[in-house]
């Protein structure tokens, strides 16, 4: 289908959230998933996860993208132009990142590392919206505290007891942050996992960070089959 760029604003100094108008058409995705993006009439296209539950999507005719900058500053040629009007294609949805049906687990953990966020706030915003039994934890890692995309969102739900939001800085020197600082690593998921083997896991970001996450949950008890990944190497 063919969408029109109808918002571009700065989430944060390094990525920027994309609004697409979806013009009357129907797009049947599930929490997770992505979309295949490029400029319109040309063949090349790129993944992007989706930063708004289907949920929203519906309401609003609009789909959502967290996009990360390039070092010229562009959103890179996917989306042609980039400015208010501009008509970029979409294929998909495509990927198994996405929530199973019928879960079981009484927590859910999501684990994000820079934009990886995308998915993982489609994911939050569906479950809040269905008030299912899960409980729901969200770890974000950023390396400067001023690139945690949607925060004032999750501070909202955290403050109404919706969530347990738990940030992380890697590389913020700033005596303005007064949060965690560090990698991802065990003591966060210690401080986190309340009941490993009730837990359902969701880690999106870089490689590294998904690699190493995976590996800690699994040895802090989490079963293997209930961690869920997405990573990317840049």
């Amino acid at each position: 289908m063919t969408a029109r760029i109808v918002d571009l604003v700065a989430a944060t100094p390094r990525s920027r959230l994309v609004t697409l108008a979806l013009q009357g058409q129907s797009l049947q995705f599930e929490p997770g998933q992505a979309v295949m993006v490029g400029a319109h009439g040309v063949s090349e296209r790129r993944p992007y996860s989706i930063a708004c539950s289907p949920e929203r999507a519906e309401e609003t005719g609009q789909l959502e993208l967290l996009v990360a900058i390039e070092a010229d500053g562009s959103l890179g040629s996917h989306f042609g132009a980039a400015t208010t009007g501009t008509m970029v294609d979409i294929d998909g949805p495509i990927g198994t990142f996405r929530l199973p049906v019928g879960s079981a687990e009484a927590w859910v953990l999501l684990v994000a590392g820079g934009t990886g966020i995308a998915p993982l706030r489609a994911m939050l915003d569906h479950l809040l919206r269905l008030r299912p039994a899960h409980r729901v934890s969200l770890l974000y890692s950023t390396r400067r505290a001023d690139e945690f995309a949607f925060i004032e969102e999750f501070r909202a739900h955290a403050a109404a007891g919706l969530i347990e939001l738990h940030q992380t800085v890697t590389r913020d020197d700033s005596p303005t942050w007064t949060g965690a600082r560090g990698r991802i690593g065990r003591a966060h998921f210690e401080a986190l996992l309340h009941d490993p083997q009730a837990t359902l896991c969701f880690v999106c970001g870089p490689e590294t960070l998904v690699r190493e996450s995976a590996a800690t949950l699994t040895a802090l008890g989490v079963p293997p089959s209930q961690i869920k990944t997405e990573s990317w190497g840049r």
